[in-house]
């Protein structure tokens, strides 16, 4: 199964649907619009196991059930704010949105674990913890084979370096994210084993051809899914 954000482009779902069973994640008043169909506000995917908000709606639970796979619901919720003395409610932002937006490899757990989830800690007990300042770690950081990385956030590089990792640091300009200025660059990739799909051509970003040669030399095969702009979905999730 894979799980995408309904709002990628066309193009890209038809040419994703050729490697899985292919679900597009939509929510309404859970979160705010931009990443309300974004797999990496709602699930985590540890080593061990894959961990869901409670927040993912129930037709969700149910595909995950429907193709036997395992899960467990986390502890923390994204609820939408209801201000004092009113009765309409209003999205969830942060840092109700980023319980679950952790980078996790089978070495790593990479995130700001004021905000981590307990359930996902459990679960990667045995693996390094790298702590950010930033809540959206899935969101700027893809963590890639043997210790090395891409990311479009300088805070979480710093640590990254600092703890001995491999990577390259790209700006998020021209990334789409709608009702934003930029999305981020984990939010435009996703990784199953040696190949790395990317929401969009890396010829229609102005760091593509750095992004393009650091991941051809880790042997990776790229897997562009439509030719236009890197779209920020909230990564690509292969269960």
């Amino acid at each position: 199964m894979i799980i995408v954000d309904k709002k990628i482009p066309e193009e890209a779902k038809v040419k994703l649907a050729k490697y899985g069973i292919l679900v597009e994640l939509e929510t309404d008043g859970i979160v705010y619009p931009a990443i309300s169909g974004h797999p990496d506000i709602f699930f985590c995917k540890t080593p061990e196991l894959l961990v869901v908000s409670p927040s993912l709606p129930e037709k969700y639970l149910n595909l995950l059930k429907e193709q036997h796979l395992q899960f467990i619901i986390g502890n923390q919720a994204s609820l939408p704010v209801r201000q004092a003395g009113s009765i309409p409610a209003y999205p969830a932002g942060y840092p109700a949105t980023v319980h679950y937006n952790a980078a996790i490899n089978d070495h790593y757990l990479v995130h700001n674990l004021k905000y981590t989830d307990p359930v996902i800690l459990q679960s990667c007990h045995t693996l390094k913890k790298i702590p950010v300042k930033q809540g959206y770690t899935r969101c700027n950081l893809t963590l890639l084979k043997d210790d090395h990385y891409i990311t479009s956030d300088t805070g979480i590089q710093k640590e990254l370096q600092r703890n001995g990792l491999d990577g390259i640091l790209v700006s998020p300009e021209g990334i789409v994210l709608s009702g934003f200025p930029n999305g981020f660059i984990g939010g435009t990739l996703g990784v199953l084993n040696d190949r790395i799909f990317v929401i969009g051509s890396l010829f229609h970003y102005a760091e593509g051809g750095k992004v393009r040669a650091y991941l051809e030399n880790l042997e990776y095969e790229i897997v562009e899914l439509y030719e236009g702009p890197l779209f920020d979905g909230g990564s690509i999730l292969f269960l």
